[in-house]
C-alpha cells in the first residue's frame, strides 16, 4: 500500500499498526523527520520523492495508492494534476484501488465563505479570507493568526475539481471510478458535499 503524499506519516503509521505493508512518499523532509520518528519496521517505510515522478521500480507495485485530506490541486499547472493521477495508476497493480479523499468543488461552492473567524480552545484567534477563481479552478486561503503579541499570517492555493473532472483524468490513465462517497461518511456523494471520496479500479 502507498500513502502519498504521506506528511507526517499519521495514516501511514496506524495503516502498518493493523497489519499492512506500507510505503509512504512525501516531498517535505521536515514532514518525513517527524513521520520517521513515529517509528519505521519491515512494514513502514518511507521515501523523500515528488509524486508526478515516483520511483520507476514501483511501477506495478501496489495493490492500493491513498490520497487522503485533501492532498491534491496545490501544483501550479493542472497538467501536474494529471501527471500525478497518471503516476497512481502506473505503481498500482492491475486491479489495484486508488482511494481519493478531498474537496468537491460543487459542494464548496454552493457553500462559499468568503472570510470567517475562530478561536481555539488555548485562544488563539484564527482567520481566512478567501477567493475563487470560476476560469482556472483555484481557490486562495489567506490565513492570519493571532495569540496576545504573537501573530503570523500564511496564503496557500488549492484547485477544486469537481467528482466529473477527477473521473475523466483516471479514465485517461487507465483508472475506472467505481464509488464517489460524501468524504468519510458511508452515504453517497452529493452536489452538496463539501468533501468528496472516489475510489478507483485499475483495469
Amino acid at each position: 500500500m502507498l500513502d502519498v503524499p504521506c506528511g507526517q506519516g499519521r495514516h501511514a503509521h496506524l495503516l502498518a499498526e493493523f497489519g499492512y505493508d506500507v510505503d509512504g512518499l512525501d516531498y517535505s523532509k521536515d514532514l518525513l523527520d517527524v513521520a520517521r520518528l513515529r517509528g519505521t519496521s519491515d512494514r513502514l517505510r518511507y521515501v523523500r520523492g515528488d509524486m508526478r515522478s515516483m520511483p520507476s521500480k514501483w511501477t506495478g507495485r501496489f495493490d492500493a495508492v491513498l490520497n487522503l485530506f485533501t492532498s491534491f490541486g496545490f501544483f501550479a499547472h493542472p497538467s501536474d494534476d494529471a501527471r500525478v493521477i497518471g503516476e497512481f495508476a502506473r505503481v498500482l497493480k492491475t486491479g489495484g484501488l486508488l482511494v481519493w479523499h478531498g474537496g468537491s468543488r460543487d459542494g464548496v461552492m454552493a457553500r462559499f465563505l468568503q472570510r470567517d473567524w475562530w478561536t481555539s480552545s488555548d485562544g488563539t484567534l484564527f482567520a481566512q479570507e478567501r477567493e475563487f477563481d470560476s476560469l482556472s479552478g483555484v481557490l486562495t486561503v489567506h490565513s492570519t493568526w493571532s495569540k496576545g503579541a504573537k501573530r503570523g499570517e500564511r496564503e496557500h492555493r488549492l484547485r477544486l475539481y469537481t467528482a466529473t473532472r477527477l473521473a475523466e483524468l483516471c479514465a485517461e490513465a487507465g483508472l475506472v471510478v467505481e464509488q464517489a462517497y460524501d468524504g468519510f461518511n458511508e452515504r453517497a456523494m452529493r452536489r452538496s458535499s463539501s468533501e468528496m471520496m472516489l475510489v478507483a479500479r485499475k483495469e
